[in-house]
């Protein structure tokens, strides 16, 4: 059966290249069918902490964090996420309502399926079951090394972590609009928002990196990455 079809007319299918790679090309037409597309503006909550889980959902274009209310009525930022990321995965297989937050960090499109339809696949067919657990197992593992990074880290590696994050893993380059505040900076490396503007100050006046508004220019890419790992 062939795969032209509107809602699967990606340059590669992200669902087969991802995460369907067991499935049938019949029954990947068939998951193409029903998926469906919702774009969001930065600062949209995607998921709302304690809404009901309906949908399997991952992130095809932009930005989001998943955060999670702290008992003092504070967020607490606990990763981040690019596209092609499950951002539904932590919860979606462990209760019935999500245990985070979700919001757009930038301009981005969610992919969404039925939970239902999901959970049909993974009850019939054991290899997609397996990816399914794999990939679980994988966005776990990465949220308890990142945090156990940051931990050991005094406040400026902290702070040159997350620089390095978003040039590297994110962006691409030393040169990117920083996508979250420094408040947003510090929920997640567990600083105060004053000590993360102070240390990024200190940092330009060092000539590590340039601060235009929003915009971060790596001077010193040795010095940072110094900073991030022993700092």
């Amino acid at each position: 059966m062939s795969l032209e079809n509107p809602k699967c007319n990606c340059e590669k299918c992200e669902l087969k290249s991802l995460f369907f790679s067991n499935v049938s090309q019949e029954e990947l037409f068939n998951i193409c069918e029903i998926k469906y597309e919702t774009e969001h503006r930065k600062g949209d909550v995607i998921i709302k902490e304690g809404d009901k889980i309906n949908e399997f959902i991952y992130l095809k274009q932009g930005l989001v964090k998943l955060s999670k209310s702290t008992s003092d009525g504070k967020d607490q930022i606990i990763c981040f996420s690019k596209p092609f990321d499950f951002v539904s995965l932590l919860s979606v297989f462990s209760s019935t309502n999500y245990n985070y937050s979700v919001t757009a960090i930038e301009d981005s499109v969610t992919c969404l399926l039925d939970l239902n339809v999901v959970k049909r696949y993974a009850q019939t067919n054991a290899m997609f079951a397996m990816d399914l657990m794999t990939k679980v197992s994988h966005v776990s593992d990465m949220i308890i090394q990142e945090n156990l990074e940051i931990k050991r880290k005094h406040l400026k590696g902290r702070v040159a972590h997350v620089l390095l994050y978003f040039s590297e893993h994110v962006y691409n380059n030393r040169t990117f609009e920083l996508p979250v505040s420094r408040r947003e900076i510090a929920e997640y490396i567990g600083m105060t928002t004053e000590n993360v503007i102070r240390t990024l100050s200190e940092f330009r006046k060092d000539k590590i990196i340039k601060i235009f508004g929003k915009y971060i220019e790596i001077g010193d890419l040795k010095r940072l990455e110094n900073i991030s790992e022993f700092g």
